[in-house]
């Protein structure tokens, strides 16, 4: 059976298909299996090395591979990453907020077609930085790959509530941002120390991708695409398009510039999308500003919607950008 060349054919296949799994076991076998039991199959395998491989396992094999493309990166190009990861960011962040507020300043914190600033903010402010990972380690070079290290800062409900107004309890998660750090400087340490370790370690660079894809999906629940509703799915396309694109136009822009390394522009596009933890952004503003709690909970929903609505389409954007830049280099 060709199951991997299939994989392969489906846009962003690697991580798509194995991250659907995960979200299809999750939806209706993980809490219960279809309904007919109190348990689901978490639960009947808890602590057990499927648990810690399927449902857990996301983030130690994602150090696993942020190491292995460290390896790979090389220290006369150390400032490649760095400059990627600082343009994203502030792409990727800067949307986000001036939507928002623009949105807040026009419509009130109402908002416009059932979405609230709260949840707009939410949702393009914040990464998946799993998702661009893969993407990046799928379609472009280790320092793609390595500019995630800068792009995690948007982590958090930080961004959305400075820009919401929200003071006194945000801070920037610098144990995060450093913990994101170490294993790309020191997989790049000893890639350059010792050239067989950069060897040995390019194949994890792709082949850590459906192992961690799938966790990333066990923690997503379809259902909660009906609880959003089309409002939370119009969130989650406009995320993807706006800050895909938006991403993706600005990598084009430098990527004239041969000093800024950007040899794969499509990699831009791949911060469309929502990070998972940003579904507790509204509850973590509205307890800083209590006159968004009325609003927190259909944005939480909302927000929710577009995690999973942007984990479908971004990596869908950044093939068919990637397929667009192959025949113009073909040409």
């Amino acid at each position: 059976m060709k199951i991997l060349q299939t994989v392969k054919k489906i846009p962003g296949g690697l991580m798509v298909v194995p991250l659907l799994l995960g979200a299809v076991v999750n939806t209706f076998f993980g809490n219960s299996i279809l309904g007919l039991t109190e348990t689901g199959i978490w639960d009947w395998f808890s602590g057990t090395f499927t648990t810690h491989l399927w449902q857990g396992g996301a983030m130690p094999i994602l150090a696993v591979f942020l190491f292995c493309n460290g390896a790979t990166i090389d220290f006369k190009r150390a400032g490649v990453p760095l400059v990627k990861g600082v343009t994203l960011t502030v792409v990727k962040v800067g949307i986000g907020i001036i939507v928002g507020l623009l949105i807040n300043a026009t419509v009130g914190p109402g908002g416009i077609l059932g979405l609230t600033p709260l949840a707009i903010v939410a949702s393009l402010a914040n990464s998946n930085g799993g998702l661009y990972a893969s993407l990046a380690g799928e379609y472009g070079d280790a320092t793609d790959v390595g500019a995630v290290s800068i792009l995690s800062i948007n982590d958090g409900p930080f961004f959305t509530m400075v820009a919401l107004g929200a003071s006194g309890i945000a801070n920037i998660p610098i144990n995060t941002l450093i913990g994101c750090v170490i294993p790309i400087v020191i997989g790049c340490i000893l890639g350059n120390l010792d050239e067989e370790i950069r060897k040995f370690c390019v194949p994890g660079a792709s082949m850590m991708i459906p192992f961690f894809a799938f966790p990333l999906g066990a923690g997503l629940n379809l259902k909660n695409l009906i609880v959003g509703g089309a409002p939370g799915i119009l969130l989650g396309v406009a995320c993807t398009l706006i800050t895909g694109l938006c991403g993706y136009l600005v990598y084009k822009l430098l990527g004239k510039v041969p000093a800024f390394g950007i040899d794969h522009p499509e990699v831009g596009g791949a911060i469309g999308t929502t990070a998972g933890n940003a579904a507790a952004t509204p509850a973590a503003v509205a307890a800083a500003d209590a006159s968004l709690l009325a609003i927190s909970e259909a944005a939480t929903a909302q927000v929710t919607c577009a995690i999973i609505v942007t984990a479908i389409l971004c990596p869908l954007l950044v093939t068919w950008l990637h397929k667009i830049e192959a025949k113009k280099a073909a040409a």
